[in-house]
């Protein structure tokens, strides 16, 4: 039998009134794995083919065959705007059938809310921390609301391999089907899967089932790619040079931008008029800061503001402006964004995506390269890498232009290799066990510690955790009164973990800074941290304002709009650079390939460190500088970088006479040493083959936090999950065993 004729007449209805002409491959694929199977199904497709579809067309007309007696399908998703957006697009098809949808998040309906308690029915879509407030806010209603629980849809999960978040979610699913009884089916959704094994077996984690990734042809993937570099003044690299190569601009010049404008931000104001884009960065500082010199450049020229922004740190009413401003086909507006418009929310037929300076990750790429192209449409994303020109008496390391040369490793990585960063294994999550612990006494109330360390430690995050680990944190909560012991020798939330616990922002396991929420008037226009005096200025939503009051009490800043170019500030952001992302990027120098999606200026930066690498013999991993300083290549990952830092500042410090140690991670390390070349390698060496404790990679008396919870862990836990599941040491031992051979070679 064909899929669409399994599908229930209501759903075939949809699609004749659709106009569709046929179901998409991904669409019969799905649809044969979830009907024709029990298995938990993992679904990898393109942005915009369909996948939504796929799963719920079949999930839809299983229980219209068979109704389930509770909510039968649970959507998890990562954003409260992609809960919003696939909300309209599912209500629509359930709505006329009497299916109930409901959103279940901070902003969503209490009254829809109640009448799901009331009557536990259809679909519920839920983000991961509105998930755990559930379960420990509603712990009693959990078997009312899912005990025929089918189905769990979990959207966008290549944003869960690799951080606590993930394993946070996975838990929550886990605790939910004990509480509940139920064995639904897990259905995973991305459209960025490099290792789709890797990528099914996270998905089963804790599940009796296996998992499914049904196999269809994706088509052809058409891309139109643009790289371009600029100094940020000029000369531009190309100046007073001949290409040879044949590199013609996708659009010329049209000079205008105001006169003096920074040529990188000039470029992209140039190129977005008359288009809807998407201008990507990585952080929510350089967010605001292209936002506010692209509106800058709209008043110079007298035109009408044509920028909108979106981040995380905006209130809900800017970003929910935003995107309904765009949803509009007839407005030519671009949006200054950060990764929370990286996801699949619909913000309409998107022509084209910048990408200031490169992504850190394969994954981000292709998302944010996915957000454009549909309705039939290449994707299309031009890459603005910016620069400072060098000092005149620069070192080596600063004559490469790394972002450049990433983002090149990126899209190559993907064209050549179809890579894309794998889920990270053998993690010990302390952080996440701490909260998942009390998240347990918070909702289960009293328990034995045999009883608690059952339902935590048999969660499959904790499955290299070991019990006497477990003994350590309990003592360790006891100690600080983070839980309490009864007289019967139950425990129970400490004093101290209440104040934890009750927080709202205890359901969330992603780091988050203290903040301040921002008023403008009756306004609120977001939230920042670390705010200035009374009379300086800020940065939010694309403008400067100047501080009229800041109530540190109730944590909030008053401010009035003002003219002027600021930066901005909202807290660290660290990238996590995979190794092949660096091992790329060495072979970008080494090689002499021609990239056509290179622009002029970008081509002639690329010749400009081709011969730097040459010239200087990067080929090697460390070279001098001059007398007794030198650089180290060592083309590792960001946790495979930061072991070798260490294993070079605590194992071979002494034996190197190592001092005036300076890194750029993860590209290189800059030092001065007393040890000739030849002798470097040889320490380095002995020293990588020795068996030695990844422990003592943490300096004496350092507790090195990593994730949100960790100051609630004793200190003997967080340098054992630093040292064994942050730090690569593995992958830097194989590195440095991979040199063996240079020590011959500087006889």
């Amino acid at each position: 039998m064909e899929v669409f004729d399994r599908y229930a007449p209501f759903i075939q209805d949809y699609i004749y009134r659709s106009n569709w002409k046929s179901l998409r491959a991904v669409q019969e694929a799905a649809g044969k794995a979830i009907f024709e199977s029990e298995d938990n199904v993992l679904i990898c497709a393109s942005t915009a083919s369909g996948k939504t579809e796929a799963a719920f067309f079949p999930i839809l007309s299983i229980l219209e065959d068979d109704p389930s007696d509770s909510v039968g399908v649970l959507y998890i998703a990562p954003l409260k705007a992609l809960i919003n957006d696939q909300f309209e697009r599912l209500d629509e098809l359930c709505l006329e059938h009497g299916i109930r949808v409901t959103k279940w998040h901070g902003e969503a309906s209490l009254s829809k809310k109640s009448k799901l308690l009331k009557k536990p029915e259809g679909i519920l879509q839920i983000t991961p921390e509105s998930l755990e407030s559930l379960l420990i806010n509603r712990h009693m209603e959990i078997p009312s609301l899912f005990s025929d629980l089918r189905f769990i849809v979990i959207d966008e999960i290549h944003s869960l391999l690799r951080a606590d978040r993930g394993l946070q979610c996975f838990c929550l699913i886990e605790r939910l089907c004990r509480i509940a009884g139920c064995d639904p089916r897990r259905i995973g959704l991305s459209a960025t899967i490099g290792d789709p094994e890797a990528a099914g077996e996270f998905l089963a984690a804790g599940s009796r089932r296996n998992t499914v990734i049904p196999e269809f042809d994706k088509g052809k993937e058409v891309w139109r790619l643009s790289l371009e570099h600029f100094f940020k003044t000029d000369p531009q690299a190309d100046e007073g040079k001949t290409i040879f190569a044949e590199i013609s601009d996708q659009e010329e010049k049209s000079d205008e931008a105001p006169q003096g404008s920074d040529p990188g931000f000039a470029y992209i104001f140039e190129h977005s008029k008359g288009r809807k884009c998407l201008i990507f960065t990585n952080s929510r500082e350089e967010c605001e800061a292209v936002c506010q010199y692209l509106r800058q450049y709209c008043e110079a020229n007298h035109e009408p503001d044509r920028f909108l922004i979106h981040h995380g740190n905006l209130s809900a009413s800017f970003r929910e402006s935003a995107e309904e401003d765009m949803k509009d086909d007839d407005s030519f507006k671009s949006i200054c964004a950060t990764a929370t418009l990286e996801l699949g929310i619909d913000i309409g037929r998107l022509q084209r995506a910048f990408q200031v300076d490169a992504p850190y990750t394969v994954s981000g790429f292709l998302q944010r390269l996915g957000r454009t192209g549909r309705r039939g449409d290449p994707s299309e994303m031009w890459f603005v890498i910016r620069e400072d020109h060098p000092e005149p008496r620069a070192m080596l390391p600063e004559l490469i232009p790394w972002y450049l040369i990433q983002a090149i490793a990126l899209v190559q990585l993907y064209i050549e290799e179809r890579f894309v960063e794998p889920p990270r294994k053998g993690r010990l999550p302390y952080s996440l066990l701490y909260h998942q612990t009390m998240a347990a006494l918070a909702s289960h109330g009293e328990m034995s510690p045999a009883e608690l360390a059952s339902r935590v430690l048999s969660l499959s995050a904790f499955r290299n955790i070991s019990k006497e680990d477990y003994r350590i944190l309990l003592r360790h909560l006891l100690a600080s009164d983070q839980i309490n012991e009864t007289e019967n020798k139950g425990l129970i939330v400490g004093i101290k973990g209440e104040r934890v616990v009750n927080n709202y922002k205890f359901f969330a396991v992603f780091q988050e800074n203290v903040e301040y929420r921002v008023h403008n008037g009756s306004n609120e226009l977001g939230t920042i941290v670390k705010p200035p005096p009374v009379g300086d200025k800020i940065a939010i939503a694309g403008r400067v304002w100047v501080v009229e009051d800041v109530d540190h009490q109730r944590r909030e800043v008053f401010c009035s709009l003002v003219k002027g170019n600021i930066p901005a500030y909202f807290g660290d952001v660290a990238g996590d650079i995979h190794t092949r992302i660096l091992e790329r990027m060495y072979q970008v120098l080494e090689e002499d390939t021609y990239y056509p999606y290179l622009m002029k200026h970008a081509q002639c930066r690329l010749d400009e460190a081709r011969k730097t690498f040459i010239n200087a013999d990067m080929s090697r991993p460390l070279i001098n500088l001059g007398e007794k300083m030198w650089v180290l290549f060592p083309w590792l990952g960001s946790y495979g970088f930061l072991a070798l830092e260490r294993f070079l500042k605590i194992r071979c410090r002494d034996r190197l006479g190592l001092k005036g140690f300076d890194s750029a991670r993860p590209y290189y390390m800059q030092f001065t040493m007393q040890v000739s070349e030849k002798e470097f390698y040889e320490i380095l060496i002995e020293e990588a083959k020795k068996d030695f404790d990844p422990l003592e990679l943490v300096y004496e008396n350092e507790i090195p936090v990593f994730e949100k919870y960790d100051e609630y862990v004793p200190p003997e836990l967080i340098r054992k999950g630093f040292a064994y599941g942050v730090l690569n040491v593995e992958e830097m031992k194989q590195r440095i065993l991979g040199w063996e051979g240079r020590c011959a070679d500087e006889e």
